[in-house]
């Protein structure tokens, strides 16, 4: 059975994209056929990371949900841009046409479309995970993307808004019966104790932390242009990116 993987974040700024992109390619990787849905409809760009350049994008998530084209001609086949063989890591992008996000802003759009997008890719794709990149903040479009999943992935960092957001999106997620949890630890900085810090977060939520991520110089130079541990394989970053996702695989 493909399993469902959202990564969600309470506030903007978290590296959520990016987190998704490397932690997607990594299981993909694996040997898995991985695809990723770009959901941050209202303000898409996970696309630079997987080297996909708009003028190559015929159609989008947009052009589904409004009826206009089948899912299918919306995924990309985008495994070789980062590394990997082809048919085995899809993406399917979000518009970044102003007058389409400005629709999709004032309309918004039929979630029952959108869960039957995801349905029908992963049968068209033979998929056996399928990753959704959330938009930000709680809305009922993140509500069907977090009460679908088989592992919702929460990035937070040591902040306190970051803390009080999670919280709320843990105590919705937990109403919804997500069946595994995750939190990630992003952008930490040299000065605080790694294990005090996961310890801390994991007694104040009671969910398990999958990853602590160091604020990294190496990963802001890279400035989205790539998917930074198929460039760095054995940099640490990359390395933490594996445990997390060796623990989404076993679950």
């Amino acid at each position: 059975m493909p399993k469902v993987v959202s990564v969600h974040s309470y506030r903007g700024g978290t590296g959520k994209s990016n987190f998704t992109a490397n932690l997607a390619t990594t299981v993909a990787a694996q040997g898995h056929r991985v695809a990723v849905f770009d959901t941050d409809v209202p303000s898409p760009g996970i696309h630079n990371l997987f080297c996909l350049e708009p003028e190559q994008i015929s159609a989008t998530l947009n052009n589904y949900l409004w009826d206009e084209k089948p899912i299918t001609d919306a995924a990309y086949d985008v495994g070789a841009n980062v590394g990997l063989a082809a048919d085995q890591l899809y993406l399917v992008p979000s518009s970044v046409r102003a007058d389409d996000i400005a629709r999709i802003l004032k309309d918004g759009y039929d979630v029952k479309r959108m869960n039957d997008g995801f349905r029908g890719l992963v049968k068209a794709l033979n998929l056996d995970y399928l990753f959704i990149d959330t938009h930000p903040g709680l809305s009922k479009e993140t509500f069907l993307s977090i009460a679908i999943s088989h592992v919702l992935v929460l990035i937070l960092r040591p902040d306190k808004q970051d803390y009080q957001g999670t919280a709320v999106t843990v105590d919705v997620a937990r109403q919804l019966k997500v069946r595994n949890m995750l939190l990630a630890i992003n952008k930490v900085y040299s000065s605080l104790n790694r294990e005090a810090l996961q310890q801390k977060v994991e007694e104040t939520y009671s969910v398990p932390v999958a990853g602590v991520f160091p604020l990294s110089e190496d990963v802001v130079q890279l400035a989205s242009e790539g998917v930074f541990c198929t460039k760095f394989p054995d940099h640490p970053v990359s390395q933490e990116f594996r445990q997390v996702a060796q623990q989404i695989m076993e679950v």
